[in-house]
């Protein structure tokens, strides 16, 4: 790749950045400028931690959650977001509410679902969705599919990327969005204008990370 990387820093905290690897990149949908390389914030305990601070906001006054449900590699946020719910929370500190924090299974299908013994945390409970990134809505979709399916109500969604805000209806609580990131696009392959110039791509994005050809 041609490009080197640099960081994004989050404008309401600077102490948490969000690595960007500019590049031509393919997904199993779509051609994309840069990669966001969101490891650190969610395994790097201190970051994560502040990360769920920031995530904790638009549910401290009026949402109450049962269950977080992370998909993407976000439970270990996932279980700091719900400690700053119990403690900061206006309605969980007057009471003895508990918060699971939960992560489905993928079957044979690549459909999301939830273990037997997991579905009575999910039925007529009140959801919060914590997503890694959103670019073209797949993957949000699927885990909004599953959760309708196990009876479960979706109060928020949060995520740490989201590629195009404005393309959902629904409200999407996100730390970086596409405007963070200057150049930031996302094409349909066989519409891609980089292809168009002549450039081979440079790596494929896998889960939590990419393959360079």
């Amino acid at each position: 790749m041609k490009y080197k990387e640099f960081e994004v820093p989050l404008i309401k905290n600077p102490s948490i950045k969000m690595k960007v690897v500019p590049g031509h990149f393919t997904t199993n949908s779509f051609h994309l400028t840069h990669y966001m390389d969101l490891n650190n914030l969610k395994t790097n305990a201190l970051t994560a931690r502040a990360v769920a601070r920031e995530l904790a906001m638009p549910y401290l006054s009026d949402a109450l959650a049962d269950t977080i449900v992370c998909i993407e590699g976000t439970e270990v946020i996932g279980a700091y977001l719900a400690e700053e719910l119990l403690q900061k929370g206006a309605h969980y500190r007057s009471s003895d509410r508990q918060i699971h924090v939960i992560v489905p299974v993928s079957n044979v299908y690549r459909k999301l679902m939830f273990q037997h013994d997991m579905q009575e945390l999910i039925d007529n409970k009140n959801i919060i969705l914590l997503v890694s990134s959103i670019s073209s809505g797949t993957s949000l979709n699927s885990a909004l599919e599953c959760l309708k399916y196990y009876g479960g109500k979706v109060i928020g969604i949060s995520t740490l990327f989201n590629a195009y805000p404005e393309q959902f209806e629904r409200e999407i609580h996100a730390l970086f969005t596409s405007h963070d990131i200057p150049g930031y696009k996302l094409y349909s392959p066989n519409k891609c204008p980089i292809c168009d110039e002549g450039r081979k791509l440079d790596a494929i994005i896998i889960h939590d990370g990419y393959i360079k050809f």
